[in-house]
């Protein structure tokens, strides 16, 4: 039996989260776990934090010791796995560092490179239009962008993302969040619909798994809230599928260090088609019920593809 460890950095008591943000994360760390345990093969274990108890039966819950950090909590484990899967945020650097301390052939999902790369808003956008993937970038000096988005360059959804309805507005947001010591970046915000894409990569490779629905609101104030997403929105006869496959194996060839399961977010503009948000290289709530929704054990197929990386570079 493969022993597998399932760390999601939130139910997994790595930092305090709203009620919400621990719902989503134990929600992902569970359907990462369950599949893990349909597979047959897999002997699982995950962290689960004093309020994220209750793995899904089979699973031998892990909690991590008074006094000991995350970070050396995880590397502690991956010595003791054969396989270690990280749910947390690029936020921090906090992904990065886990990534850092497992063995490079434990570790299912991206490369350092790619995680570096992905944990930058701005550095992703630049380095996709660099390679001729649409990016808001693209919108900024049209005279049709109404809008401006200030929000983390490192975060994750939609937390502190302000949408400003003048520029002079979001250019004083930028500053004072800079005042403040905060990585922060502004965007022209793209008008049309928002979509996240499921993806499973490997060796330069991009799969569309599915086409998911975002749900956005923004209040009276610009705030941008996240809702949550509707996964396999799209149909496969839908034309923007088949526009959206070659677009991913566009931007997938530009990231080689992508692997494993990768979520992207993306606005389909009326007239420009996809242009790209960000690169989350880990797991997203999308994940959550697709393995049932596509009849395919997506774990499985993460160990898979890793299994036969392994094989190649042997």
């Amino acid at each position: 039996m493969m022993r597998v460890f399932v760390y999601e950095h939130l139910s997994g008591g790595g930092d305090d989260a709203s009620d919400e943000l621990l719902a989503a994360g134990r929600a992902m760390r569970d359907a990462v776990v369950t599949d893990l345990l349909r597979t047959g093969d897999c002997a699982v274990s995950a962290a689960a934090g004093a309020q994220a108890a209750g793995l899904p039966a089979g699973a031998r819950a892990l909690r991590r010791p008074a006094g000991l950090g995350a970070i050396d909590f995880v590397a502690r484990q991956a010595r003791l796995h054969d396989r270690v899967w990280a749910i947390a945020p690029e936020t921090g650097g906090v992904l990065a560092q886990l990534q850092r301390v497992v063995d490079p052939e434990r570790w299912l999902g991206c490369d350092a490179a790619a995680i570096a790369l992905a944990s930058s808003k701005w550095a992703t956008l630049a380095h996709a239009a660099e390679h001729g993937v649409t990016t808001p970038l693209a919108f900024s000096m049209s005279p049709a962008t109404r809008r401006w988005i200030v929000k983390p360059d490192d975060g994750a959804g939609a937390i502190d993302s302000l949408v400003h309805n003048t520029h002079a507005a979001a250019r004083d947001d930028l500053g004072l969040r800079r005042q403040r010591g905060e990585s922060a970046v502004l965007e022209p915000w793209v008008a049309g619909e928002p979509l996240s894409l499921s993806l499973l990569c490997s060796e330069g490779r991009g799969e569309l798994l599915s086409v998911n629905r975002q749900q956005l609101s923004i209040d009276a104030l610009g705030v941008l809230s996240f809702a949550g997403v509707q996964i396999d929105a799209l149909p496969r006869d839908d034309a923007r599928f088949a526009s959206l496959r070659s677009w991913v194996q566009t931007l997938v060839r530009t990231i080689p260090g992508l692997r494993g399961y990768v979520g992207i977010d993306l606005v389909w503009h009326a007239q420009r088609g996809p242009v790209l948000i960000e690169i989350n290289p880990r797991v997203t709530m999308a994940y959550v019920g697709l393995s049932a929704v596509l009849g395919r054990n997506l774990a499985g197929a993460v160990l898979a593809d890793h299994r036969e990386a392994l094989h190649v570079h042997a």
